[in-house]
């Protein structure tokens, strides 16, 4: 496995799905829904159609999993995992919080992501066992020791009713220990923000593989701890994910544990 041919192809396709985004970026959107609130634009799928595209002319055989238009197989133990627009729903309102991710797997193991915010210029980048790095300079985790000293990001599920009592539970429990909470609407940005030491921990459920698909592995080359919300070994097919910098992470685990039975 060429692992810099690789990284290079994945940063070719997110250097022109940037320009894309950037492009339709502040105009007016051909905006449909997948959901009753998921949304997607005309940027979203053109950004998506340039990766497949770059990715396919250099690696034929490599099997794709997109979030517009699913799973491309192939016949090697290669797969990309791509999200061309997380946050679309701030992208149509005109809101800077929005990335492209771009992750790449080999027999199922995530060893290489990136994930690019084309308006601030911030590209993330995670090798296995070759660390995480924000724009070419190495990135790490925060020292923080105490929930109560930190800052925690989360995120909601587009379908709400099923889980809004155990999510309404987990979210007063953190605002009551933690310093401060954010919602900014991009899984894959609030794992990196875990990555460089802006948030302490992040949690959120309901996701699928292309949203933390690449932020995972720059979290976890950063020196991040994730799991799911029992504290078991997180994949990308889970649907509850926690990330922290290590030292709040039993105490992040507690928060989230959700008893329906005691549940008042």
């Amino acid at each position: 496995m060429e692992l810099g041919k690789i990284r290079n192809i994945g940063l070719a396709a997110a250097a022109r799905a940037g320009e894309i985004l950037q492009n339709y970026w502040g105009k007016t959107h051909t905006v449909e829904k997948k959901g009753a609130i998921d949304l997607v634009t005309e940027a979203d799928l053109a950004s998506e159609s340039a990766i497949i595209q770059l990715i396919r002319a250099v690696f034929p055989d490599h099997s794709i999993l997109a979030e517009e238009s699913g799973v491309t197989p192939g016949t090697d133990p290669y797969e990309w995992i791509i999200d061309p627009l997380d946050g679309t729903t701030n992208y149509a309102h005109h809101l800077p919080w929005f990335c492209l991710s771009i992750a790449f797997a080999f027999e199922g193991d995530i060893v290489f992501g990136l994930v690019l915010n084309p308006v601030t210029g911030e590209l993330f980048c995670g090798t296995r066992g070759q660390g995480a790095s924000l724009n070419g300079r190495p990135i790490h985790v925060s020292s923080t020791k105490r929930l109560r000293e930190s800052l925690l990001v989360t995120g909601f599920p587009y379908d709400l009713q099923p889980v809004i009592r155990p999510l309404i539970c987990r979210l007063e429990r953190s605002l009551m220990a933690a310093q401060g909470i954010r919602r900014l609407g991009s899984a894959a940005l609030d794992l990196c923000y875990v990555a460089c030491g802006r948030f302490d921990g992040f949690w959120e459920q309901n996701l699928a593989p292309w949203d933390t698909a690449a932020g995972m592995v720059i979290a976890q080359e950063a020196g991040a701890t994730i799991s799911d919300f029992s504290n078991r070994p997180y994949g990308i097919e889970k649907k509850e994910i926690v990330a922290t910098n290590g030292h709040i992470h039993h105490e992040m685990v507690a928060l989230l544990t959700y008893d329906e039975k005691n549940d008042s």
